[in-house]
């Protein structure tokens, strides 16, 4: 009877990594073990359980659903991580497109060049 309200308020976040894992620069699997790894659930790591699962939805999405209070920043805050661990955060960045969903983008460098040939 317990299961029923914490399954009601369950929220699904989504980071789209489709673009660059089409460039095959990012590791789609590797990402979602390190999710696995990282996040905590009541302050542990390795704690997951029931109430946060994560999985592969495709080409480059990864689906994370928490069934307790989670927050999206954390999930960036993570995602960013791996980026740094991974040396990709000086093409890569982590967008927010709409309430729950993430899209790895590549830094628009072409403006800059245009910049410049200006000048």
């Amino acid at each position: 009877m317990a299961q029923g309200p914490k399954l009601a308020n369950a929220t699904k976040f989504i980071i789209n990594a489709s673009q660059p894992a089409n460039d095959k620069i990012f590791d789609v699997s590797a990402f979602e073990k390190f999710l696995h790894d990282r996040i905590k659930v009541d302050g542990r790591t390795g704690n997951l359980g029931d109430t946060v699962q994560i999985s592969q939805e495709g080409d480059g999405k990864i689906a994370v659903v928490a069934h307790q209070e989670f927050s999206g920043r954390y999930l960036k805050y993570l995602t960013k991580k791996f980026l740094k661990k991974q040396q990709l955060r000086d093409w890569l960045r982590v967008v927010s497109t709409s309430k729950g969903v993430y899209e790895l983008r590549f830094f628009n460098v072409m403006n800059d060049d245009a910049d410049e040939d200006e000048d």
